[in-house]
C-alpha cells in the first residue's frame, strides 16, 4: 500500500486519489451493452449460453421453485440457520422502524396535504455469486422488500457448478417466504430484470450490487428503460481514520476484511500518526498471507493506499473528499467528529465496531453507494421499496381561501386554463 502526505497533496492529487472504478475507454460499457442487446432480443436463450459461458453451467431451465430451494436448504447446519436467524431479526427490527406514516398538515384552513406509503409492486434483487456467495445481501434486500409489501419479487443469482443456487441462499429465500429464484448473473441478470424474458418477469426497480459489469448494467438500464435502480453499488470499499487511540491489530484486519471482497476492492487508511500506520501494515503482512483468499486480498491491497494527516479534522476532510461507502473511526475519539460527516454510506464508531456487524447482523443495511455516490445517494432501506404519494383535500372554506392566489400565480404565468379551474369553483 503507497503512502501519501495529506499536506503534500495537491487539490488535482486528491481528485486522482479518490476515483476509482472509471471506464476511460468505455471498454466494460461496450461489453454490457452488447450483453443488454442480446438479452432484450433473445430472451432466455441468451441467459442459458451466459450461464454456459461465464459460470461453466449447462442449464435445462433458469429457477428454481419451492420444492428444489428447499431440499437444497436442507443441507445448512443447525448453528448456520441460528446464526441467519439472528441477522434476520435484527435486520427486520431496525427496518421496520422505518414504516412509518406521516401527520396530515393543514397548510391554511380547509387545506390539508399529506403522503402516503405505497409499495413499488414489482422488484428485482440482484444477489451476487462470484467468488463469494451472499447470503446476508439476500436478507438486506429481501427483508425491507417485505416490510414494504412489494407484490412480486423477482430474486436472481448465478448459478454454481452444479446448476442450483448455495444453500445458504435457498435457506434465505425460505425465511423470506420466496419461493423461486432464477439462475442468472452479471450484467444478463440486469437486462433480464429491466427487459424481461419467457421466464423472468419485468420489475420496476433494480436492488443489488456487483461487479463494475452489474454497476455499468444498472446505470444504463436507468437512463434508456422505465426501469429504476437503488443506486449505482459497485465494488466494495471502506476507508478507515485512525489516530494513536487506534488498535492496529483491529484496523489491520478491518482494512483486510475489505479487501477479501474482490480484487477491485478498495481499503483506505487515513491515520493522524505514522507509528500507527506503520503498525498496522505489519499487521496486514502478518495477518494477510494466511486468510484463504490471500491472492484476491493482495490485489486489493495493492489498489488501496494510505494518506498520513497531521489532525483528525485533515482525515475527516481527506474522507469526505473521498466519500467511502464504509467508513470507521477507530479512535476513541470519535464522538468529537462525527458531526462534520458529510459522506459516507455506512459509519462505525470507536475501536469495537468492525464493519463486519453491519455486513451481517448488526441490524443496519450493507448495501450502500460506492465510487463517491454517497455524495448523493443514501444506502437501501424500506424507504427504497416504496413510493410516497402526495395528497390534498380542500373543503368549501378552503377553495375560497387559497383561491385568490392561486388566480394571480396562474394569471402572471400565462396560464388560465390553470386560473379558471379555480375561478369556476368559487362561483359556486
Amino acid at each position: 500500500m503507497e503512502t501519501y502526505n495529506y499536506s503534500d497533496l495537491s487539490r488535482d492529487d486528491i481528485q486522482k486519489l479518490v476515483q476509482r472504478n472509471v471506464d476511460p475507454a468505455n471498454e466494460i460499457r461496450s461489453i454490457v451493452e452488447e450483453v443488454i442487446s442480446n438479452v432484450q432480443e433473445h430472451g432466455d436463450r441468451a441467459l442459458m449460453d451466459y450461464a454456459l459461458k461465464f459460470d461453466k453451467v449447462e442449464l435445462d431451465k433458469l429457477y428454481l421453485d419451492k420444492d428444489e430451494l428447499t431440499e437444497i436448504a436442507a443441507t445448512v447446519l443447525p448453528e448456520q440457520k441460528a446464526a441467519l436467524k439472528i441477522a434476520y431479526d435484527n435486520i427486520y427490527k431496525f427496518h421496520h422502524a422505518q414504516l412509518k406514516a406521516e401527520d396530515k398538515v393543514e397548510t391554511m384552513p380547509g387545506v390539508t396535504c399529506w403522503r402516503e406509503l405505497r409499495p413499488i409492486e414489482k422488484v428485482g434483487l440482484y444477489i451476487p455469486g462470484g467468488s463469494a456467495v451472499l447470503p446476508s445481501t439476500f436478507l438486506m434486500l429481501g427483508i425491507p422488500a417485505c416490510i414494504a409489501g412489494c407484490h412480486e419479487i423477482v430474486v436472481c443469482s448465478p448459478p454454481q457448478k452444479n446448476g442450483k443456487v448455495n444453500a445458504f441462499i435457498a435457506y434465505v429465500a425460505l425465511l423470506l417466504g420466496i419461493d423461486k429464484i432464477y439462475m442468472a448473473g452479471g450484467a444478463q441478470a440486469i437486462a433480464a430484470m429491466a427487459y424481461g424474458t419467457g421466464t423472468i418477469t419485468k420489475v420496476d426497480k433494480i436492488f443489488g450490487p456487483g461487479n463494475q459489469f452489474v454497476t455499468k448494467a444498472k446505470t444504463i438500464i436507468q437512463s434508456t428503460t422505465t426501469t429504476a435502480i437503488d443506486m449505482p453499488a459497485g465494488p466494495s470499499e471502506v476507508l478507515v481514520i485512525a489516530d494513536e487511540t487506534a488498535n492496529p491489530v483491529y484496523v489491520a484486519a478491518d482494512l483486510l476484511a475489505q479487501a477479501e471482497h474482490g480484487m477491485d476492492s478498495q481499503a483506505i487508511l487515513v491515520c493522524t500518526d505514522r507509528k500507527i500506520a506503520d503498525l498496522v501494515l505489519a499487521e496486514v503482512d502478518k495477518q494477510g498471507p494466511v486468510l484463504p483468499r490471500a491472492e484476491i486480498v493482495k490485489k486489493a491491497l495493492d489498489n488501496s493506499y494510505i494518506v498520513i494527516t497531521n489532525t483528525l479534522d485533515e482525515a475527516m476532510q481527506f474522507s469526505n473528499q473521498y466519500a467511502p461507502e464504509h467508513l470507521i473511526l477507530a479512535t476513541a475519539d470519535w464522538q468529537n467528529i462525527t458531526a462534520n460527516i458529510l459522506n459516507a454510506g455506512s459509519v462505525f464508531l470507536g475501536n469495537l465496531t468492525p464493519e463486519s456487524a453491519g455486513d451481517y447482523a448488526s441490524g443496519t443495511n450493507h448495501t450502500l453507494p460506492t465510487s463517491s455516490y454517497s455524495r448523493a445517494y443514501s444506502g437501501v432501506s424500506v424507504d427504497s421499496f416504496v413510493k410516497k404519494i402526495t395528497f390534498q383535500h380542500i373543503t368549501a372554506e378552503g377553495i375560497k381561501n387559497i383561491a385568490p392566489s392561486v388566480e394571480i400565480l396562474a394569471e402572471l404565468e400565462g396560464l388560465h386554463a390553470h386560473k379558471n379551474a379555480v375561478s369556476v369553483r368559487i362561483k359556486e
